[in-house]
């Protein structure tokens, strides 16, 4: 029971950082500080939340060979994150908008084809994955990425730092 709770944990631990950072862009860019680009920051963190949240599932993981249906699921869904990466650009990826940068409008597959791809390929890629992890775990992190799409689109002018090329 204790390790599934602390698996359910791990994997929510990035959704309160990630609403944090959304609602209240001008406190992470204090606690940055100057000098620091807060979206490479936000990376660093998200990267390490990230790599948290993969050795939970990893821990209760079954891992035999998949269905054909789970390795396409999983690899659309990298694909569509790497283009997202690939598009924007860190700064673009890690709320960079938010903290006071002005960037450039990306029309370019998969935008304008999902209305969010890197959620939309997040989720598939944990859809992919299901196959492997209870489906409690991986319900829960779509779960998170949900919030997060409802919360982005809830988006708050006043909540941007100004523009700070």
């Amino acid at each position: 029971m204790w390790h599934g709770l602390i698996v359910a944990v791990v994997i929510l631990l990035p959704f309160p950082f990630y609403w944090y950072l959304w609602n209240f862009p001008d406190r992470w860019m204090q606690i940055c500080g100057k000098g620091v680009n807060p979206s490479h920051r936000m990376a660093q963190v998200s990267h390490l939340l990230k790599a948290l949240q993969i050795f939970a599932l990893l821990s209760v993981a079954t891992i035999s060979r998949p269905p054909l249906i789970c390795i396409a699921l999983l690899a659309f869904g990298q694909y569509l994150n790497y283009r997202v990466y690939a598009l924007l650009g860190e700064e673009g990826v890690y709320y960079g908008a938010s903290f006071g940068k002005k960037l450039p409008w990306v029309e370019k597959f998969p935008f304008g084809y999902f209305r969010d791809p890197q959620y939309v390929g997040s989720i598939l890629s944990l859809i992919g994955c299901a196959f492997w992890v209870p489906w409690q775990f991986i319900s829960l992190w779509i779960a998170g990425y949900i919030f997060m799409i409802l919360i982005e689109r809830r988006e708050n002018p006043n909540s941007r730092v100004s523009q700070i090329s």
